[in-house]
């Protein structure tokens, strides 16, 4: 049964297709649930509140997802490190990993509790919340901050049991707290007309109950390491987390910091465009869930095979999460752009209400289908490593082209929720020219290395065999020399290359290193 389980988490053989598509659904089954966690808090205040309050849940959520999602996309730093020490089978390494996390992640909790609970007024007032939604926003913002550490603490514990291979975990404490969640809405929201407050107050509690669940299965798990009390502090492993995490969570803060700025240009239109707009949101929450789900599943299945050396099969899981979210997202298109009416109707029954989300989803359709090419292809580099350019594009495509081409339309005299709308797919082409460009050109320089390194070997054995000029004193014995390659000025393992029981050294070994772009990392006499 063991071997059996081993065999589900190594992703460095057998199908991809069918690998990546076991690892991926329960990944989409917890986004799917998250989603509806937070769709259930629309849906109870949109039928059982106030407009106010569903606007000021609406605005309040874009906050929590703003700060959910950076959290997450921190914490891709750990998901992908483990997946990386499995696939180096480095297994020790891990716990240190898991104790670090734990400290940064608490001090970054602490910080966030004092800014959304002290500073909930400011926040929904610089959110441009409708005047009549200013207070419920407000309150909505200040209890999901009162319970951030519950939050964050779900996000982190997630991303430990993805990058162990185990998306199945995750998925029952989202199944948990869903359930909660929505028994909370109905109890305080439709029961004891709470309002905004109510739908508040059950997040929370849910994200509690989910964590301690998730804990308890942590460490009742058969786990291939084991963690110390000296683990939990300031180690290595936390800046070399943080160096693989920090540029996603920048480029997800610059994202969603947009999406909060969309927020804030609709605002202005009005509490109808308000409302219309974050009843769209939930939608386009949900219909994003396939490329989201391919993007944290090929992040975990290209470390591990990087982690092994298998940097062609990580290419080949990169096409493959293409082609499923194409698949998946021609039908996602249909169906926003064609019968997004239906689907505004699911959360509202405001006929204002439901006309405006569905202006703004006939703009944002294209966006289900470039998705699934853009998170692919992102969900690549963050294996790699290369999450610096990760947050570049995501730079890029937000402050160049979303911001400045939403604010434009919104500004118009006659300003439309379908050209608002379009600012994403706009982007998200952009995006994928500029990942497409990255791709290539990294494929070139990896070319240019590896003929770096023949034509250093070449050279050397010419001079063996064929230079006269090599004195004794210029051998040096030992039985192997291990080296890294350097490309694009990153160190990566290079497989052992052993001279039989000589090496040259001097003149002759300089010029090997200056033809290649090998470094030695160790010599074994």
């Amino acid at each position: 049964m063991k071997n059996r389980e081993n065999d589900k988490m190594d992703f460095t053989q057998g199908s991809i297709l069918k690998k990546l598509l076991r690892f991926m659904v329960p990944i989409l089954g917890a986004l799917i649930l998250q989603a509806a966690y937070g769709a259930v808090d629309l849906l109870v205040v949109g039928r059982f509140g106030s407009t106010s309050g569903l606007s000021g849940v609406s605005t309040g959520s874009q906050v929590l997802n703003l700060v959910t999602f950076v959290v997450t996309q921190l914490a891709m730093g750990i998901t992908v490190l483990i997946a990386r020490y499995l696939g180096e089978k480095k297994e020790e390494q891990i716990g240190s990993i898991i104790g670090g996390g734990t400290v940064v992640f608490a001090a970054i909790s602490l910080v966030l509790f004092v800014v959304m609970v002290g500073f909930a007024r400011p926040i929904a007032v610089l959110m441009q919340a409708p005047e009549e939604a200013v207070g419920l926003t407000a309150a909505y913002i200040r209890i999901c901050g009162a319970g951030i550490f519950f939050i964050v603490a779900y996000n982190v514990l997630s991303a430990i049991f993805r990058g162990l291979g185990d998306s199945n975990s995750p998925l029952l404490f989202v199944f948990v707290a869903c359930i909660v969640n929505i028994v909370g809405d109905l109890v305080l929201v439709a029961g004891l007309g709470m309002d905004a407050m109510g739908a508040a107050l059950a997040t929370v509690f849910a994200q509690a109950l989910s964590v301690v669940f998730a804990i308890v299965r942590l460490v009742k798990k058969g786990l291939p390491f084991t963690i110390t009390g000296y683990d939990f502090r300031w180690n290595p492993q936390c800046g070399k987390f943080l160096q693989i995490g920090l540029p996603l969570a920048l480029q997800e803060c610059l994202t969603q910091g947009s999406f909060l700025a969309l927020c804030a240009f609709v605002n202005r239109l009005g509490l109808e465009a308000s409302s219309g707009y974050g009843v769209a949101c939930k939608i386009v929450n949900f219909a994003m869930l396939i490329p989201s789900a391919l993007m944290q599943s090929t992040s975990s299945f290209v470390s591990q095979n990087v982690g092994a050396g298998e940097q062609k099969r990580a290419k080949k899981t990169m096409f493959t999460g293409i082609g499923i979210g194409l698949l998946v997202g021609c039908f996602a298109f249909s169906l926003v752009f064609f019968r997004g009416d239906l689907l505004a109707g699911i959360f509202s029954a405001d006929a204002a209400v439901v006309q405006r989300g569905y202006e703004y989803l006939k703009g944002f359709a294209p966006e289900t289908l470039l998705t699934a090419v853009l998170f692919s292809m992102m969900g690549y580099f963050n294996g790699n490593g290369k999450t610096v350019w990760v947050m570049l594009q995501g730079l890029i495509q937000t402050l160049l082209v979303r911001l400045p081409f939403a604010y434009y339309m919104s500004i118009q005299p006659d300003a439309s929720l379908t050209n608002i709308g379009l600012a994403a797919p706009i982007s998200t082409a952009f995006g994928i020219v500029l990942n497409v460009a990255c791709f290539l050109y990294l494929e070139h320089a990896a070319k240019r290395s590896w003929w770096r390194v023949t034509r250093g070997v070449l050279f050397v054995l010419k001079t063996l065999f064929f230079s006269k000029k090599i004195q004794k004193q210029e051998i040096l014995p030992c039985k192997k020399l291990l080296f890294s390659l350097s490309v694009q000025n990153e160190e990566i393992p290079y497989k052992n290359s052993g001279f039989g029981n000589f090496f040259v050294r001097n003149s002759l070994f300089l010029e090997f290193l200056h033809q290649t772009n090998l470094r030695v990392s160790e010599i074994i006499p």
